[in-house]
This record gives C-alpha cells, structure tokens and sequence, in this order.
C-alpha cells in the first residue's frame, strides 16, 4: 500500500515522522482527478502551470502537493506541513512537524516536480523485484500491441498496463504509481519525442521484456531523420538486462538491425519464414476478424482472431512472442488473442442513417492511414474516407499526405480532406482522376458533408492524428450521440 512515508522516503531518503502512514489513494496531474487521498503533483505545462491549481487539488482532498519553488510564495493558506526536499527542512509554517501524522496536507518543495514525480515512480516500481515489467514501443501499432499483450498475459498473470496514452515521462510514472501486491506483470507504452526519452522512461521502469513494432516518420520533425527515429526507439532494447527478451519485427530492416546493441536475447517475428515466429495464409474478412496459420519452430496453429485488418496479424505476433517468452501455454495465447476488447485502434461503431463508421481517430501516420485503407478495400459497399492532418512528418509531410491521397482514391468512393494538411490527401486524389473528392476546413463541416454524402448500408472511416481530434466527428455521427442528444 502506498504512503506519505513511502512518498517521502522517495524524496528525501527519509521517512519523515511528520507525515506518518496515511495511505495514498491516486497520483495526479491534474487537479479535477483528485479525491480524498490523492497527491496532486504540479506540473509546469506548455499552456498551463499546475501550481495554479494547487488550492483546487486541497480543496477536492488532496493530502499531499509536489510543486517547486514558486508554490512557498503562492499564499498556499491552510494547515500545511512544508518538507524541503532539498534541504530536508521544513518551514516555518509548519503546523504538525514534532506529530505522528500531518495535521493538514504536506507540501513537498522540490527543484522539478516532474523528476520528482518520477524518482517516486521508479522508488516504487523498485518496490516489487519479482515484478516483470514488458516495454512496448514501435512508430505505429504500440497501443493496439500493448493492449493484445496484456490480453493475452491476463490469461495467467494479474497485469496491469498503461491505461490510455499515458505513455510518456509523466504518464508511464502514473502507471507505475498503480502498482499493488497484486499485480504479477505490467506492460507499458513507451513513446517519445526525443532522443533519451525511452533510456529515462526504462531507468523508471526495468523492463525485461521489450517489443518494437517498427520505424517510421512519425515524429520527423522533431528528430530530423528516420535512422535518428530508429535510434530512440533502439533505446528500450538497449536497457533489456541479459536475462531478458528483445521482440523485434524482424520485417522491419531498422527494428531488425537492433539486435546488435541488446545484451538480451532477440526475438524475431513476422510474415517471413526467417523469422523465429512468422505467420502465413492470412485472411482477412473485413468487419469480422482476420485468420492465419502461426509457425514457431516446427509447430503451426491456425487461428482466428476479432482483430480488423491485415496489418493486425504482426500485432498477434508481438503478443504471442511476450507470451511465450512467459511460458503461457498455447492454449492460454489463443484465449487472449480472441478476446475483442483488445482491439483499441480501429472500431467499427454504428453510425446514424444505418452507416458503419471505422473510427480509427486515435492516431495517424501514413504507415497506419495506408493499413486503413487496406482494410477498407477488403470491404464490400460504398466506403467514405474522412482524411486529417497526419502532424510531425517534419520534411516527410507532403509526400506522407500524397502517398496516402493516392491509396485513397484506389479503394473509396468518397473522400472527405480535413484541414489544411488533409487538403494536400484530396488534392493528390483529385491529381489521379478520383471525381468525388471534399474539403472541409473544421471537423463540423466534414460531419456535415458526411450526413449528405453517406447512404444507408455505407461505412465511413474517419482517420487522423490526436491533434485533429477527430474523434469529434465521429461523435457528431455516431448512434450514441444521436439517441444522447435528439431522442
């Protein structure tokens, strides 16, 4: 059970007196999410400083702030213990300092709240040695991995994974933080912006296991070049002990190439018979799953899973691979790879007018708008792409957005470009002789244009990076919303 103790021996080295056992019931950095018992850690943001909402965080029952140094002049009020992480001194207005437990909320005073933050995560992770720990990072198709991994890891182990896209230096810190006697296995999502981002996020973390789905241009802008993408990701591989297992795709030449730079033992998987796990014979049928023969040694099962897409078999794959290097039983595997409630991604929801929306609006690239659009071209019907902005292409961005416009006019009958970017996708689709193409400037205006193009029996894939925030327009257009907000 998590303590202010336990809080501030992470911080200090010590256990105060002042603070006592008083059990900690969440982590978190924002202040709307706490409760009685939470720690309210305040973050300065790129639009927003946390600090400013530390009296919100105490009045909805936060028992204990980390903030920097500019919290001790915001006229905090109260009955409040200051710890000085730094100096170990409390301050004089400390209220309960020679008491077994704090009067009133303690206020930890720290240089960064974030490394704060998490020095607690990885003081607590070290908490529980027997725990394994499976990193998962890759371009496209971590969060469908992780998702499928710890479906299938739940068939025999109590696991506990990152919920959402908490998978950054704060997020995977606030999975951690989760962590109880209970959980046997934790599968975290690593991504990242830069270069050093996944080597902090794995000194928190220890992982064991690690699976890269593949390189891509996502995130170019930031770094410049692919090999530079490939160079962060190689990051969890690297930090893998020599007891460990690196689960790489073995189809992508620069996942592949990581073998050399991890003491762990290397796993490949793919569609190659080169590869230690691969599979063949794939079928896809569309909206209602995918099937496929797996190979591992001299041994072969044919499966079928709820999973949509082709592209979802090298996901299968990853999951297996963790699986296995977890001694499950194949029994165990395929009970986890049928469970649907792993498919994250890319869900088929009903749609107002008797239309079925693929709402992949999560995330894009082009690597995942392609995988898409594939899946829309085994569908029969009339299909409705509803194409965004795909962000941080860096030099690859108009080539990305015209690669995936040409795709589109292959396999949809209505194409629907949203935004500034997503013009540059019906602009290339109009370039080859696609008639029926759209621009909308807002998501308000592509679901506008979709109530007047779609006909009953249609599916509508609406697809673009978080940024754009799409999701929008398929609530606009979803069952739910119409009952919600009209019947």
């Amino acid at each position: 059970m998590l303590t202010l103790a336990d809080l501030c021996e992470a911080l200090t080295g010590e256990r105060e007196i002042r603070v006592g056992a008083t059990p900690i019931t969440s982590v978190v950095v924002d202040s709307r999410e706490c409760v009685a018992g939470s720690v309210f850690v305040a973050l300065q943001g790129e639009f927003h400083d946390g600090h400013e909402f530390i009296g919100d965080a105490l009045a909805r029952g936060a028992i204990a702030i980390i903030a920097e140094a500019r919290a001790s002049a915001q006229g905090l009020g109260g009955n409040l213990t200051l710890i000085d992480v730094a100096g170990l001194q409390p301050s004089p207005r400390a209220d309960a300092q020679d008491a077994k437990e704090p009067s009133g909320a303690v206020v930890f005073i720290t240089p960064s709240s974030l490394q704060a933050l998490q020095k607690f995560a990885a003081y607590w992770r070290r908490k529980f040695p027997e725990l394994v720990t499976i990193g998962v990072t890759g371009s496209v198709g971590k969060s469908s991995t992780k998702e499928l991994i710890a479906t299938v890891l739940k068939q025999k182990f109590s696991t506990l994974k990152t919920e959402g896209n908490l998978n950054n230096e704060i997020g995977v810190p606030l999975t951690l933080l989760r962590l109880n006697e209970s959980h046997e296995r934790a599968v975290l999502e690593m991504g990242m912006y830069d270069l050093g981002e996944i080597r902090t996020l794995c000194e928190i973390a220890q992982p064991l296991i690690g699976v890269v789905t593949n390189v891509g241009p996502v995130h170019l802008e930031r770094l410049g070049t692919v090999e530079r993408i490939a160079e962060a990701k190689s990051e969890l591989v690297q930090a893998l002990p020599p007891g460990g297992r690196a689960i790489l795709n073995g189809d992508d030449p620069h996942v592949r190439a990581m073998h050399s730079k991890s003491k762990a033992r290397v796993i490949y998987y793919g569609l190659k018979a080169s590869d230690d796990l691969w599979a063949d014979q794939i079928e896809s049928h569309g909206l209602e799953g995918i099937e496929f023969t797996i190979h591992y040694g001299e041994k072969q099962w044919h499966v079928n899973v709820p999973l949509l897409g082709r592209h979802s078999v090298e996901t299968a794959l990853a999951a297996t691979a963790v699986g296995l290097a977890q001694e499950l039983t194949w029994g165990e595997i395929l009970a986890g790879l049928q469970d649907n409630k792993a498919q994250v991604r890319l869900l088929a929801v009903p749609g107002q007018n008797e239309i079925t929306l693929l709402d992949d609006s999560y995330n894009a690239s082009p690597h995942s708008s392609l995988a898409a659009l594939n899946l829309m071209s085994e569908l029969s019907g009339r299909k409705i792409a509803v194409l965004g902005d795909m962000l941080e292409l860096g030099s690859y961005e108009e080539e990305g957005h015209r690669i995936v416009g040409r795709r589109a006019a292959e396999v949809v009958d209505v194409i629907i470009a949203v935004g500034t970017r997503g013009k540059l996708i019906g602009e290339a689709a109009q370039q080859v002789g696609h008639a029926r193409v759209h621009f909308a400037d807002d998501n308000a205006t592509a679901a506008g244009q979709v109530n007047e193009f779609a006909q009953s029996g249609d599916t509508v894939l609406v697809k673009g990076s978080r940024g754009a925030h799409m999701e929008d327009i398929v609530a606009a257009l979803s069952i739910a919303r119409d009952e919600e907000g009209q019947a």
